[in-house]
């Protein structure tokens, strides 16, 4: 590390001021201390020392996702692999092309092998990642460049965010649009890392949601599979439960959990079809622990949306409805299905884009558990809810914010008998 540090110093003076590089000190900046803490330090009378900076946040968000990515990639590759075993005639497979290039590499299809859903997953998670990383950091570059800043560390988040959040058979060239969006429209354009008051990985994902629905959210996308295998290419577990017939149940004498083509526990580890690193709530409770640990996510947001989502299912489970099957469905299935517990968690936490005060982030927080149950039962066409709300309340957390402040300052006021 000494001889790399050498190496550093010896090539800073090109890129300084006055040097030969000067245009490019962000990049060198970013190379500098993505291995090493910044020589510089605060200056003046009055500032704030703390040992968490934004590249520390920013590291202890991705240690975070960690169990989400490797959850991503094995039932990915569970998925896959359990609907390319269940076809006994090679001529009726129609691969994609990450199945055909592990075929390819000599990799064998098994579901049973832990090993081959991880590597069959990865095939798929992988360059989904690299395609996030590779045009996403370019725009960040281009945009440090041009306005002479440091490569913020916010878009590591990002870029890892957002492939999370995307069906495995997601086609790459809409990766590399969505991400586009989402950096240059969600985040660049407002002033960048700290400025954008909306999430810059949901921007993106909404972008992709309405511009190209059938890839995002079409019945047919969720294994990777190939559409030849048609049973395995159905609709998510919470897709299932909007479109139950309850005149046919009633009339059967089915439940309605038993509609919905998968067991809870099968659920809430994230053994189901769905996006890539949504499925697992275990592997977001376990991020929500990190997050909450180190004090980068705020428990209060998390525990904001679940008694919102808490409250509102049981007020409609107590209505009840005869042609809406949404209406049936119970709060501990809506923890587990969808991607509500990762929204919960990392999307809706965001502090850039969340409420800052204490008891904002209780209303932020419980107007997002309102609005996700609101979406997903009363207008069931849009079976999610989770991105919706997230992206509806960062546009009144500033609202939210201005408020409580104010009625702080009104109760102090009158708290010490000054005219407010």
């Amino acid at each position: 590390m000494k001889f790399l540090r050498k190496q550093l110093d010896r090539i800073a003076p090109l890129f300084e001021k006055g040097g030969k590089f000067e245009k490019f000190y962000p990049a060198y900046e970013a190379l500098d201390t993505f291995f090493y803490s910044p020589g510089s330090v605060t200056s003046g009378p009055t500032h704030v020392r703390d040992g968490m900076d934004l590249k520390r946040t920013m590291i202890v968000v991705v240690v975070a996702l960690i169990p989400c990515c490797l959850m991503a990639m094995y039932n990915t590759g569970l998925q896959a692999n359990t609907a390319i075993c269940s076809v006994t005639d090679a001529s009726e497979l129609d691969l994609p092309w990450q199945a055909s290039l592990m075929q390819s590499c000599g990799f064998a299809f098994d579901a049973n092998s832990w090993l081959s859903n991880l590597i069959l997953g990865a095939f798929f998670f992988l360059p989904v990642y690299m395609v996030c990383m590779a045009v996403g950091g370019t725009w960040e570059a281009i945009f440090a460049l041009v306005r002479k800043h440091e490569i913020n560390e916010g878009f590591l988040v990002t870029g890892l965010l957002f492939p999370l959040t995307l069906p495995p058979s997601i086609p790459l060239w809409q990766v590399a649009l969505g991400i586009s969006f989402g950096v240059v429209i969600g985040k660049e354009v407002f002033g960048g890392t700290g400025k954008n008051f909306l999430n810059p990985a949901l921007t993106a994902r909404a972008f992709l949601y309405f511009a190209y629905p059938a890839q995002i959210t079409g019945d047919a996308i969720w294994t990777g599979a190939g559409t030849a295998i048609d049973g395995f290419s159905g609709a998510t577990p919470l897709g299932l439960g909007a479109a139950v017939d309850l005149k046919a149940m009633a009339e059967s004498g089915a439940t309605f959990v038993s509609q919905l083509d998968v067991e809870f526990v099968d659920a809430f580890l994230g053994f189901m079809p769905g996006s890539m690193g949504e499925t697992s709530t275990l592997a977001c409770l376990i991020g929500a622990a990190i997050l909450i640990f180190s004090g980068v996510g705020s428990w209060r947001i998390m525990a904001g949306v679940v008694a919102g989502a808490f409250a509102l299912t049981l007020l409609l489970n107590g209505i009840g409805s005869d042609t809406n099957p949404m209406f049936h469905m119970s709060f501990h299935w809506h923890l587990v299905l969808g991607g509500f517990a990762f929204g919960t968690i990392f999307m809706a936490t965001d502090p850039v884009s969340a409420a800052m005060t204490d008891t904002g982030k209780w209303i932020y927080g419980a107007l997002i558990g309102v609005m996700t149950i609101l979406v997903r039962v009363i207008n069931p066409a849009f079976p999610e809810g989770i991105m919706l709300a997230i992206l509806f309340a960062n546009v009144f957390a500033p609202v939210i914010d201005h408020y409580v402040v104010k009625a702080n300052i009104k109760r102090r006021a009158q708290r010490l008998g000054v005219e407010n």
